[in-house]
């Protein structure tokens, strides 16, 4: 019996946070360090995060 035949999952978290890691890659990859930053602090501000340090 194979892993995958055991488990159904609703949910696969892996897969999402690859989704996730592979569209921040898209759009961050041309930019600069200080660009990086700004867009950095644009999306935590847009989510209603807070820094955590400064």
């Amino acid at each position: 019996m194979k892993i995958e035949d055991k488990v159904k999952k609703s949910f696969d978290a892996v897969k999402m946070m690859r989704e996730i890691r592979d569209k921040i890659s898209q759009e961050t990859q041309d930019m600069t360090f200080e660009e990086l930053k700004k867009y950095i602090q644009s999306q935590i501000k847009a989510k209603g995060f807070k820094s955590i340090g400064t």
